[in-house]
């Protein structure tokens, strides 16, 4: 499962340094795409498989279902971590994400987000929950 928090920072040729403990689920290669938020999405193999499964699925008729599926695989890129750990990210990509030196990393379960820093303060002050709006999902949600 991939969890946790990193700070990083991308060098001079766009590479940043996955961090250790997301390494071993990623392999040596992924795709990395724009996110619904203003960030990127490392997908481990697997993953993008079973997501492009979903997208695939959806009614080719529908416009907003194409628009959905244009985002996402327009923008996707498959990349290769190196045996340093590094994984160039596409300039395109990092403009989306804001991306131009400071990073966040994060576990999201199953996929990881890379935020620029100054985007990630952002909108997690913004995105911050107080206990009882958590404690209400949690009951919205079943958890």
């Amino acid at each position: 499962m991939l969890v946790g928090k990193y700070y990083n920072s991308i060098d001079t040729k766009s590479r940043m340094i996955v961090p250790a403990k997301f390494r071993d689920e990623l392999g040596s290669k992924c795709v990395v795409s724009k996110a619904i938020d203003p960030c990127l999405t490392v997908y481990p193999m697997n993953e993008w498989e079973s997501f492009t499964e979903k997208l695939n699925g959806l009614p080719s008729a529908d416009p907003r279902a194409r628009r959905f599926v244009r985002h996402f695989y327009s923008s996707a890129a498959e990349c290769e971590i190196d045996k340093q750990g590094r994984l160039t990210l596409p300039q395109e990509l990092r403009e989306y994400a804001g991306i131009e030196k400071e990073l966040v990393t994060i576990g999201n379960a199953s996929t990881i987000e890379i935020w620029s820093k100054e985007e990630w303060n952002t909108n997690e002050s913004a995105g911050e929950m107080d206990a009882s709006q958590l404690a209400e999902c949690m009951i919205d949600y079943g958890i």
